[in-house]
């Protein structure tokens, strides 16, 4: 870490021991002062009223206790920091994962910050991810080239962000906003998917109509169902039914339950090229047999088409490279 003036040393010192901890040596190895340096530095905080205690020779920490929180409060901020973790796709989230660890009780807070460690490897694009942030607390519009799942071709965007939203199934981030230079309509974009993003100079109110609620209610991933969004209609073996019945899919309404046990169930989603759902085609397969796709047309013939690929290609002889 960079050298830093003694006002900032101290304020990050603070900071660092609230969380957990340090011995003098490792203070000094992490602002590139001397140990002796560090020893001062902890008997001004201690001068100035700050709860230093030393927990093991030459070891420190300031004792601060968590704001008062019901247990399940405790586990939901737990649940989310384990989804930061997964989630995040640069090392700049270990800071966001420290403060949020620093509201929870022991032995929450000590097992979350375990996690930091393993984001100082991550090297994902944070400049994006800066503009993108940026965009939407500055209200500036986002220029950017994008390329489609597929596609081949970077095409420039202008986007409108409205809202950032992490998807359920990849724990992706997108950006969701009204895209002015060729749909001019309310669409998802994956950040992943962008490059060279810069901000410009013109700013724009977010609508007050616009409900990411509303926007996500009939949404199976990340694709909000605008007008024009189709029902699927499913039914689901006995053996699948329990997974169903469990509720662990938001926006999956079971119709009926049949007398050999298999269930008949629908949502909604966002078609895509050739009218067909493409966020939910993905999640059926990975039922297997287990599930039949009985409407729209487009998604069962999808569906069995792609099954008899599979038998296909299950049952052509294997072709062993030379």
């Amino acid at each position: 870490m960079a050298e830093k003036s003694k006002a900032e040393r101290l304020l990050d010192l603070v900071e660092e021991l609230k969380l957990r901890p340090h011995s003098v040596g490792e203070l000094a190895r992490r602002y590139g002062v001397s140990p002796r340096t560090v020893e001062r530095d902890l008997e001004a905080l201690a001068l100035q009223g700050y709860p230093l205690e030393r927990v093991a020779r030459g070891v420190y920490r300031l004792r601060e206790a968590p704001p008062a929180l019901h247990p399940v409060e405790a586990l939901a901020l737990f649940a989310a920091g384990r989804l930061l973790y997964h989630q995040a796709p640069t090392r700049q989230y270990g800071s966001a994962l420290e403060k949020l660890a620093r509201m929870l009780p022991e032995p929450l807070r000590g097992l979350l910050l375990r996690n930091t460690e393993g984001l100082k490897e991550r090297q994902g694009d944070s400049r994006t991810l800066e503009m993108v942030a940026r965009a939407l607390l500055e209200r500036r519009v986002l220029a950017f080239e994008y390329r489609s799942g597929g596609s081949k071709n970077w095409r420039p965007k202008e986007l409108l962000v409205y809202f950032l939203e992490a998807g359920r199934t990849n724990l992706g981030l997108y950006a969701v906003g009204f895209e002015r230079t060729f749909h001019r309509a309310v669409l998802t974009f994956k950040l992943s998917r962008m490059r060279h993003a810069r901000l410009l100079k013109e700013t724009y109110e977010l609508p007050q109509d616009f409900d990411p609620s509303a926007y996500f209610r009939q949404a199976w991933g990340v694709v909000g169902v605008r007008e024009g969004g189709v029902e699927v209609r499913l039914r689901f073996a006995p053996e699948a039914a329990w997974r169903v019945l469990e509720g662990d899919y938001p926006g999956l309404e079971v119709e009926r339950e049949l007398p050999d046990g298999s269930l008949l169930a629908r949502l909604w989603a966002a078609p895509f090229k050739g009218g067909v759902p493409w966020e939910v085609l993905a999640w059926v397969q990975s039922f297997g047999p287990r599930v039949e796709v009985l409407s729209p047309p487009e998604l069962r013939e999808l569906w069995l088409a792609e099954a008899r690929q599979v038998l296909e290609k299950a049952t052509a002889p294997v072709a062993l490279g030379g």
